[in-house]
């Protein structure tokens, strides 16, 4: 699908239908009347097959307790193995309500309390807000910039890893902001330090779908032919790839028999919902029938980020990051904007709401995260704005 037809038949005014994106904004920033580019959803209708199958569900008028849909795993499995090569078996997956709370579980699965736990920074924010929540001690290894893009410091790694005892390390793949697919070779270095030190790892890959660049994703469970995966925990979800966040349905795959009667343990112990049924019957018809949508949003994407790189040709002391995956544009305003006034430049100059990169780490101080996951209209009057306030400085 290309991405007139795309748009013509999926975009979607969100205001006034409780969207967070839209109606919270006065909540989080103080005022409703900015152009809404930060939470990580989309502007865009669902596939049409997702919409029927929940139709379906919703009219027989019963919401009592419901079981997986059958065909689920199959749907799943076939879709991560045709994409990607990634093999995954019915027993290693589990199910819960989102990646965060998966990690919650898992770090106290895994993890002793006070334990030293490693992420990889600038990070989605909620990696350390976990950690910490439950108890941990955060360790952080800093991503290195090299031109448009970031790569692992590896050294760095090894040695706090030894330095602070670390127990467990988290991984974003493909990462967010900083939006890196990494290649295997990246990855097996990683995991081979984690083993070498008897550190586990948790992959979160819930953005594996979207993959803008030419880079070619590889799961961790993959990596040197699966050499791996009884020292990982992979999680993802279809909520990233087709805008189902709001169903709360997740995946953890769980190669390792141990580890994961010990998760069964735990969880049961939770009592916690594994998952809900609607998000289960919206993610199988995606699996089942999402692929000629996805084209289309990976196709908006990628001209939304065009038309964003523009604002780097213009201004060129702006760094706008290579995006190899994600739909979340790491922009470098440090040149161009005080980074103490970058938000109050933001809300009252640009009028944007937008994540500001110290929420992953310190190291983003002076960044911006931009979601191009939006009519490229937005995108445009984004890159005006932005062109408008460096100008006007």
């Amino acid at each position: 699908m290309n991405v007139t037809d795309f748009l013509k038949t999926y975009q979607i005014d969100r205001r006034q239908t409780d969207s967070v994106k839209w109606d919270g904004m006065k909540q989080a920033f103080g005022r409703a009347d900015l152009l809404p580019l930060w939470i990580a959803d989309t502007d865009f209708k669902v596939p049409e097959a997702v919409v029927t199958a929940l139709q379906k569900v919703i009219v027989q008028g019963a919401y009592g307790y419901s079981m997986t849909p059958e065909n689920y795993f199959a749907a799943y499995a076939n879709w991560q193995k045709r994409r990607y090569g990634t093999e995954i078996h019915p027993e290693w997956l589990r199910y819960g309500t989102g990646v965060v709370q998966s990690l919650s579980t898992l770090i106290n699965v895994l993890t002793q309390p006070q334990a030293a736990v490693m992420v990889l920074q600038p990070v989605y924010f909620p990696f350390m807000k976990v950690i910490e929540e439950n108890g941990r001690q955060l360790v952080v290894s800093e991503l290195e910039p090299v031109d448009h893009y970031y790569e692992m410091n590896f050294a760095d790694i090894e040695q706090k890893i030894v330095a602070n005892q670390v127990r467990l390390l988290i991984n974003c793949s493909p990462h967010n902001p900083v939006g890196r697919v990494w290649s295997e070779s990246e990855l097996e270095k990683l995991l081979e330090i984690c083993r070498e030190h008897e550190v586990l790892l948790i992959s979160d890959e819930i953005h594996h779908d979207l993959i803008v660049g030419p880079q070619k994703f590889i799961s961790a469970l993959s990596v040197k032919k699966g050499f791996y995966r009884d020292n990982m925990v992979m999680l993802d979800a279809a909520s990233k790839t087709f805008n189902l966040a709001g169903l709360k349905s997740s995946h953890v795959v769980i190669p390792n028999p141990q580890m994961r009667a010990r998760y069964d343990a735990y969880f049961a112990r939770l009592a916690a919902p594994a998952g809900t049924y609607l998000g289960q019957v919206a993610a199988l018809a995606a699996y089942q029938a999402g692929q000629d949508w996805l084209d289309g949003f990976l196709a908006v994407v990628r001209q939304n980020f065009a038309i964003l790189k523009q604002l780097e040709k213009v201004q060129p002391q702006v760094k706008v990051y290579d995006l190899q995956g994600t739909y979340l544009a790491w922009v470098d305003l440090r040149r161009v904007i005080d980074p103490a006034k970058l938000k109050q430049v933001m809300l009252t100059d640009a009028k944007l709401a937008v994540n500001l990169g110290e929420m992953f780490g310190q190291s983003g101080r002076g960044f911006v995260r931009l979601n191009l996951a939006t009519p490229p209209q937005n995108i445009k009057a984004a890159v005006a704005r932005l062109q408008k306030v460096i100008e006007n400085k």
